[in-house]
């Protein structure tokens, strides 16, 4: 994957500027920051897939993304920073002293690779802690944990079973129709 935060042209916005002018945006507007794709290079112009995590005090404050290409991905990081910080149903809408303390953590998503594992002791032998992300897919029910969630996860089966737990299963549910897909990120500026 080519590295999403290709050195911006002189004055161009990285895509955590745009990401904290997409909230402040937000909180004058209650609207994300409508960005130009085409004011900026490749690959920053075509099409990405981001998560966009924030924290306040070391501490989760909002988190949303997606997980496959929809639109460009400067767009797709002003959207999500805009989500992150008003549309996470976990947290109230960020208020604006919290903005200058704010940590913003953007993670440009590769492509989806279905897993195939026929049980659970094959999903853990295949996963690759603190490099895969993960997603679950059981009829409707749908979660992902970014690679960085290894880090107060470590243990693959612990990993699992809170991410079933997320998709609000039990955490050792295991079924013949269980999906899994598993991806890398970038971490961009």
């Amino acid at each position: 994957m080519s590295s999403p935060d290709a050195t911006p042209r002189t004055g161009e916005p990285s895509l955590r500027e745009i990401a904290r002018r997409s909230i402040a945006n937000g909180l004058d507007t209650r609207a994300p920051l409508a960005v130009e794709a085409s004011d900026f290079p490749p690959p920053l112009c075509e099409p990405g897939a981001s998560f966009v995590t924030l924290r306040l005090e070391g501490e989760l404050r909002g988190c949303t993304g997606t997980l496959e290409p929809m639109r460009p991905l400067v767009c797709d990081v002003s959207h999500n920073a805009f989500r992150s910080a008003f549309g996470d149903p976990r947290f109230r809408p960020l208020d604006p002293t919290e903005l200058p303390q704010l940590a913003i953590h953007i993670a440009v998503l590769g492509p989806l690779e279905p897993l195939a594992a026929s049980s659970e002791a094959a999903l853990l032998e295949a996963l690759r802690p603190g490099v895969d992300g993960l997603v679950l897919r059981e009829g409707s029910r749908a979660a992902t944990f970014l690679p960085a969630v290894w880090e107060s996860l470590p243990e693959p089966r612990s990993f699992l079973q809170h991410l079933r737990q997320k998709a609000g299963l039990p955490p050792d549910y295991w079924s013949s129709t269980l999906r899994f897909e598993r991806y890398t990120t970038d971490e961009a500026d």
